[in-house]
């Protein structure tokens, strides 16, 4: 299975399990130009976007190794941007991240829900 194919299987799960969790969906894959939020949700009264991250090996590290402080700072540029571009969007925001780890059969081995990523290490 290609790198694509992998993301969007993980999105795919990260989306029904935010579902089954509570959140309401509101947009997958908003993309500009300088990146792409994955799952846009909600929950709460509070808007989430949530970067998904599916790994099949541990050999580049885990899921949540991959959320660097660049991609943080990508991260709430993108969410901001979304913002700017929709209206009445509740007032309280947060950026979320689904870690997903799959086995060779394409199962979910470990799936974690990490709320307010972009708190990490600041």
């Amino acid at each position: 299975m290609k790198r694509s194919e992998t993301g969007a299987l993980g999105e795919d799960i990260a989306a029904d399990y935010l579902a089954d969790n509570g959140y309401t969906i509101r947009e997958r894959n908003f993309r500009i130009r300088e990146g792409e939020i994955d799952i846009v949700a909600e929950k709460d009264g509070v808007l989430i976007f949530v970067e998904v991250r599916t790994r099949r090996s541990r050999s580049c590290g885990t899921p949540e190794e991959s959320i660097t402080e660049k991609k943080k700072e990508r991260l709430i540029a993108l969410a901001e941007a979304y913002m700017e571009d929709r209206d009445n969007l509740p007032d309280e925001w947060r950026i979320d991240a689904v870690a997903l780890e799959l086995d060779s059969d394409d199962r979910v081995s470990r799936i974690e829900l990490y709320e307010n990523v972009t708190d990490w290490g600041m």
